[in-house]
């Protein structure tokens, strides 16, 4: 676990930002790798597979012999594993840290038991902790919410071609996160699972898994937080090895989004240079973020940074992640003497005022326990004041190297 208590203190450099990163690898795309694998029987290992805490997890608990499991913060190992043992002969309990206890996954589990999947609360109805009795699980039609978490979708595509005639998936209502589901589909399309996506209706037949030979590529919301410190710090060039401009990921949509602010994204052979010839900024931002909730607060942190105004929309998930991140932002944005407003669920706001009595000479962030809060407020550093960030810790849920990143660069941190 991380020391609640330790913080450390962040200097940014002056001048321009230069250095050579080795970004972490995707966690959504190792995270779906490792269940695949496991549901094809693989003997292929997967190539620069993600060191973050989720990934160790689900490496961990998929190649051992127990059948009591504990997943720590990591939602998407809770949900994955969810399905995927449903569907595994034998008896199973699964629970996860007091904030995974609180976070809901009854929508899967009606799901799956529409599926035929004996799973009982081992606590409070409709959150983990899970008793689940694996079982051939039956195919058919679901109809299920399409605004919710797209991993509770992801997980019922996984197991689909091992369910009896298949399955599909009817969508309602705005789906979120499409992105993740077309990431999953890919994934699985690289395994030998063919499916149809029409409209909002997903389709996947009973078939085999091909084993293959998956290869993660590195990860664009990892990628999100240099944008920002390069726009923050004015000029400079950062090459980001391992990234890739596939569209594999919907947090890619970045390398446009930051065109508005001069950042020019230029592929090479082993990944992507980033540089800011031209120091050009909106007057105002409005993004729309249902394909790519994970890169919200570094975008809104960047705009205080900046004093932009702006109107988020598509945020509606950031409430159940590992904190409810729209809070968090509005709390710890105060610092810097902005009130950030909420006018409808899932959207943000800030008019660019700041209120220089509610700023701090050294503010103090709050992580709650929440990787993207700590490197979303990094780059405010270079705002030309120190900062501290409290359990700094969390960053090893998916990016375990940041602070020395950052230090390679040129931030003092201690």
């Amino acid at each position: 676990m991380h020391d609640q208590e330790s913080l450390i203190r962040i200097s940014a450099p002056r001048g321009a930002l230069k250095g050579h990163i080795i970004l972490p690898a995707s966690k959504s795309i190792s995270n779906r790798a490792l269940i695949i694998n496991a549901l094809a029987f693989s003997p292929f290992p997967i190539t620069n597979l993600s060191d973050s805490d989720d990934t160790r997890i689900m490496a961990t608990i998929l190649g051992s012999n127990e059948a009591a499991f504990d997943v720590g913060h990591a939602g998407t190992a809770m949900r994955f594993l969810t399905a995927f043992l449903a569907r595994t002969a034998g008896r199973w309990e699964i629970t996860g840290s007091q904030r995974m206890q609180q976070r809901p996954i009854a929508i899967l589990v009606d799901a799956l038991r529409r599926l035929g999947a004996q799973i009982d609360y081992a606590g409070k109805e409709g959150f983990p902790p899970l008793t689940i009795l694996g079982t051939h699980l039956r195919g058919g039609i679901l109809e299920m919410d399409g605004s919710v978490s797209s991993q509770y979708i992801s997980a019922l595509l996984m197991i689909a071609p091992t369910l009896d005639g298949g399955l599909t998936l009817r969508l309602k209502n705005k789906i979120t996160s499409r992105s993740y589901i077309s990431m999953t589909l890919k994934l699985l399309e690289q395994a030998g699972i063919r499916s149809l996506m029409k409209n909002n209706e997903i389709r996947i037949a009973e078939q085999p898994f091909q084993p293959c030979e998956f290869k993660v590529e590195a990860d664009w919301s990892a990628a999100s937080y240099w944008y920002a410190l390069l726009v923050m710090a004015g000029r400079g060039e950062i090459g980001l090895e391992n990234l890739r401009m596939s569209g594999m990921q919907g947090d890619e949509a970045i390398a446009g989004w930051f065109e508005a602010f001069g950042v020019e994204t230029r592929e090479t052979g082993n990944g992507v240079v980033i540089s800011r010839p031209k120091e050009y900024r909106p007057a105002r931002l409005s993004l729309r973020f249902h394909e790519n909730p994970d890169v919200g607060q570094t975008m809104a942190a960047l705009c205080v940074g900046l004093g932009i105004p702006f109107h988020f929309t598509g945020l509606e998930t950031l409430r159940i992640k590992e904190t409810d991140r729209i809070a968090a932002l509005q709390h710890e944005l105060v610092r810097f003497g902005a009130e950030i407003t909420e006018p409808a669920p899932g959207e943000l706001r800030w008019d660019g005022k700041t209120n220089p009595g509610m700023q701090e000479t050294l503010p103090s962030i709050e992580t709650y326990g929440d990787h993207r809060m700590a490197m979303a407020f990094a780059p405010l550093a270079l705002t030309g004041r120190e900062l501290l960030i409290r359990d700094p810790g969390v960053v090893t849920k998916s990016y375990p190297g940041f602070w020395e990143d950052l230090r390679k660069v040129g931030f003092l941190i201690g």
